[in-house]
């Protein structure tokens, strides 16, 4: 993965990693308050986006058969390690836009976002790539550092990550105009207060909000969460 100047992306690029930033910051407005930006949520909760990165890596990491121990013969969950990755696209995201406003957030990101997948998958590959972007988000983490060189370093580490695991731009830009949905709905529907239900028909919200997405040739905010609400009502 190697970083440009964001002017040489095509411009389907560009408008996608506006909405995604755009998206992201809305989202974070909603749930966390304004001025979240500083550190704190609107009920003067931390918030810690690098350590937040560290541990969903550590869910990621879980998709793959990578205990010694344990199901030592089997697959990759390889659609919950890319929901995974979606999820710390959220925490990247969040991370670059408490330093940058949206504009030069989506310049940092540059040409990071234009990468092809790798050939062959190695849930190894997948591993290895996932724990340097750990590392480099701790390290930022215990060192607080926030220069435009070190959050370029874990942009470009996160979509190493993608390319490893075979999850393409264009399909990250839907699964995260997923998520993110997904994460409203939970928010209108009492996530945090804890009556929200998680289990759709035998299965977590989250597969039915990619089987939804895949149905989708270009995935709509309002009519994705149409969608959700007409299932989650009939539960």
């Amino acid at each position: 993965v190697t970083g440009v100047q964001t002017c040489a992306l095509p411009i389907c690029l560009i408008m996608a990693l506006t909405e995604m930033f755009e998206l992201q910051k809305r989202l974070n407005d909603e749930t966390n308050g304004l001025n979240w930006e500083l550190g704190t949520t609107k009920l003067g909760k931390e918030i810690n986006w690098l350590r937040c990165i560290h541990m969903e890596v550590a869910e990621l990491i879980d998709s793959t058969p990578w205990k010694h121990w344990k199901n030592i013969g089997a697959d990759c969950d390889m659609q919950n390690l890319q929901i995974e990755l979606v999820d710390i696209w959220h925490f990247v995201m969040s991370f670059v836009l408490q330093e940058k406003n949206v504009p030069k957030s989506i310049a940092l990101v540059g040409a990071s976002c234009n990468y092809d997948i790798a050939k062959d998958i190695d849930y190894k590959q997948i591993i290895t790539e996932s724990e340097k972007l750990s590392y480099i988000a701790l390290t930022l983490q215990v060192n607080n550092i926030t220069t435009d060189e070190a959050i370029k370093q874990l942009i470009n580490q996160f979509f190493s990550c993608c390319r490893a695991s075979g999850l393409t731009y264009e399909w990250l830009n839907k699964l995260y105009i997923g998520k993110n949905c997904l994460n409203k709905f939970r928010q209108d529907h009492g996530y945090k207060e804890g009556t929200y239900i998680k289990i759709w028909n035998g299965e977590e919200d989250n597969v039915c909000m990619v089987s939804l997405v895949d149905a989708m040739d270009t995935v709509s905010f309002d009519d994705l969460y149409s969608g959700l609400e007409e299932v989650y009502n009939k539960l």
